[in-house]
């Protein structure tokens, strides 16, 4: 069972990383539950997850340094074959990879979604679901490795669009 204390960050599927702020207990219909209230770190929205509950909606720490490498490995591989189906069941398959929370599902949805992207103009909901995929994996990577090591790796930086920012930047 997966357990945290007040300060540390945790991974909630679909949001991205957020911060153990508190473990309340509170007592509904007559029993004691406790609960980690959450704070998304990247749009300041309240979580509250049973403690008991944690795993099962899929709540769980940052990952290592080493995961980390095996997430960039998948972000650097350009040579993957993009299914040609229609756009709306690409969405919706790409939308279930992001809801399971696994950061190599969601490292394939933005490397798949990128690849795309330079062959061909992304739909509306695609280029949302490129923005979603990228926030989600940027701070979590980020927070398990230093952004440095993320700019070193110039594909990857192409990706978050770190370096046009660097470019952005000097200009």
């Amino acid at each position: 069972m997966v357990t945290f204390q007040v300060g540390d960050n945790a991974v909630y599927p679909g949001h991205g990383v957020g911060e153990v702020t508190s473990i309340e207990t509170k007592e509904i219909m007559g029993s004691k539950h406790s609960f980690y209230s959450i704070k998304i770190l990247e749009t300041g929205m309240k979580i509250m997850v049973p403690t008991n509950n944690a795993e099962a909606v899929g709540l769980r720490p940052i990952i290592s340094k080493k995961e980390a490498g095996r997430v960039l490995d998948i972000l650097k591989q350009t040579d993957v074959k993009i299914d040609n189906q229609t756009w709306n069941r690409r969405y919706r398959e790409y939308m279930e990879k992001i809801k399971t929370g696994s950061v190599y599902e969601i490292a394939e949805v933005l490397r798949d979604l990128f690849v795309l992207k330079v062959d061909k103009e992304l739909s509306f909901g695609e280029r949302k679901m490129l923005d979603t995929a990228r926030s989600l994996l940027l701070k979590e990577l980020s927070l398990a490795t230093s952004k440095q090591s993320l700019e070193e790796e110039e594909k990857v930086a192409a990706i978050f669009g770190l370096i046009e920012e660097e470019e952005q930047q000097a200009n």
